[in-house]
């Protein structure tokens, strides 16, 4: 797991230094408190940060790419590199392999997850920017599609407003930073409650996250989270689960999930991962 050193944030503004891995649910505030970048930004360093940016999800991956460059710049970063990877051959580039040896962050952008899986898996890049992250020598973060590939098994698409149940969600395999995840962005604003509770429903080893909008769980310390922003972060723990009728259930039918274990934390709240429960305030 993660071997990052765990600091508290500030009520509202951290300015700590240390390494974190974020993720954000998308749609994070970029003109006016910025509070989500940030963070990341001072995590990565502040004045002193070196930052790449992979903006690959994106079908504008210029366009993107140049709208984050231009957020970090402002905020002082001391060195930027867009990685435009649109081919997988991309992920083999001496120079952004050197520059990615170096950075002091990474922030994966918005846009097709699938399309940032398939370009960036496996990739030398992309094995480093796993490596450095999981030994807290970068702070890694991830928006929207790049919070979706955070773990080993990815929501892929699938709907909403409907009751849990097979077809509702499309899986696949993420770039599994933090393996034991399956993540699911724009959480509550596009209504995806029983879109997480299928995938649950799929992989009962491992723990739904649920990020709303302008929200970020901010993973530091032994595998422990901190919520930040504006929406919640909705974690669905399956580890007590007494029965679900998933494996025969046809794909359609509603599923059941039995003793399911729910929490809705919000700005400030920490959870541990590990242990499975919230960490009580002034712990």
């Amino acid at each position: 797991m993660l071997q990052l050193d765990t600091q508290l944030l500030q009520p509202r503004m951290p300015q700590s230094t240390t390494t974190a891995v974020m993720i954000i649910g998308g749609a994070e505030d970029k003109i006016h408190g910025r509070l989500i970048l940030q963070t990341f930004f001072q995590r990565a360093g502040g004045g002193d940060a070196r930052i790449a940016i992979i903006p690959s999800a994106s079908r504008e991956p210029a366009v993107i790419g140049s709208r984050y460059h231009d957020i970090f710049e402002e905020m002082g970063a001391k060195a930027i590199e867009v990685l435009d990877i649109r081919e997988r051959s991309h992920g083999e580039d001496s120079t952004w392999q050197s520059f990615v040896e170096d950075c002091t962050g990474v922030f994966m952008t918005g846009g097709d997850q699938l399309r940032l899986y398939e370009l960036l898996s496996d990739t030398p890049i992309m094995e480093r920017v796993r490596m450095r992250a999981q030994l807290g020598e970068i702070t890694l973060a991830g928006t929207s599609a790049g919070a979706a590939v955070m773990g080993q098994q990815m929501i892929a698409g699938g709907g909403s407003g409907e009751s849990p149940n097979r077809s509702l969600v499309d899986m696949t395999t993420g770039l599994g930073i933090i393996p034991e995840l399956v993540v699911d962005q724009h959480f509550h604003n596009r209504n995806r409650m029983a879109r997480l509770l299928s995938a649950v429903a799929a992989h009962t080893d491992r723990l739904g996250v649920g990020i709303d909008e302008d929200t970020c769980a901010m993973f530091e310390g032994n595998g422990s989270f901190q919520v930040i922003g504006k929406g919640t972060v909705t974690v669905v723990d399956p580890g007590a689960v007494s029965y679900t009728n998933y494996a025969t259930a046809g794909s359609t039918d509603p599923i059941s999930l039995h003793n399911l274990r729910v929490h809705i934390l919000s700005h400030g709240d920490r959870y541990d991962l590990n242990k499975r429960e919230i960490v009580s305030p002034g712990r």
